[in-house]
């Protein structure tokens, strides 16, 4: 999968929770945030070349 569709990916999961957010369901929305931080976190992690072990 290249970078930009993690990117696209991304987004549409967070834009899902802000949806999610306004229309009140907020366990649902607090999920799609987490999954998109950690997403966001590891595509990051990927980019700068780190592997967790320095």
């Amino acid at each position: 999968m290249s970078d930009f569709y993690r990117d696209v990916l991304t987004g549409a999961v967070f834009v899902s929770g802000l949806i999610g957010f306004v229309s009140g369901e907020f366990v649902i929305s607090s999920t799609l945030f987490a999954t998109a931080t950690i997403a966001s976190n590891l595509n990051m992690n990927r980019k700068l070349g780190k592997t967790g072990s320095e």
